[in-house]
């Protein structure tokens, strides 16, 4: 017991304490799924600021129907941070158009998502990181 008590007094004093990684002015590019047509998309993320950031989608389907896409808007607000662990929330909005397939018309529309979604990454590899929503 007096073992573990020193160890654990030598790792809170001597050994080098870790802060969460500043990612203030990064951009973010990734890929993402939620659009309600199951196109895939193109998603960037800039961080502005400790507590917020901004983000765009993109999604392109050019078949013989026709060509159909998505474009969209995010706004993200951090709820709590670790040194490699970010939970946020987000709200985002979305121009689509798609073909509908009972009907084969082409419709356009709106899709607006409210959504909670945790961030990681590795210490040392702060630029790669991975994020899930629901």
């Amino acid at each position: 017991m007096k073992n573990l008590i020193i160890l654990a007094i030598f790792s809170v004093i001597i050994l080098p304490k870790t802060n969460a990684a500043s990612l203030v002015g990064r951009l973010g590019v990734g890929m993402t799924d939620h659009l309600v047509t199951g196109q895939k998309a193109l998603s960037v993320k800039l961080q502005r600021s400790r507590s917020s950031a901004l983000g765009g989608h993109f999604s392109l389907d050019s078949s013989d129907d026709g060509i159909f896409y998505g474009l969209g808007l995010k706004a993200y607000r951090y709820i709590y941070e670790e040194p490699q662990l970010n939970f946020y929330s987000a709200i985002s909005g979305t121009y689509l158009t798609f073909k509908d397939e009972s009907t084969d018309d082409s419709l356009s529309g709106y899709q607006i998502d409210g959504t909670l979604g945790a961030e990681f990454s590795f210490q040392g590899l702060e630029s790669i990181g991975f994020s899930f929503e629901f």
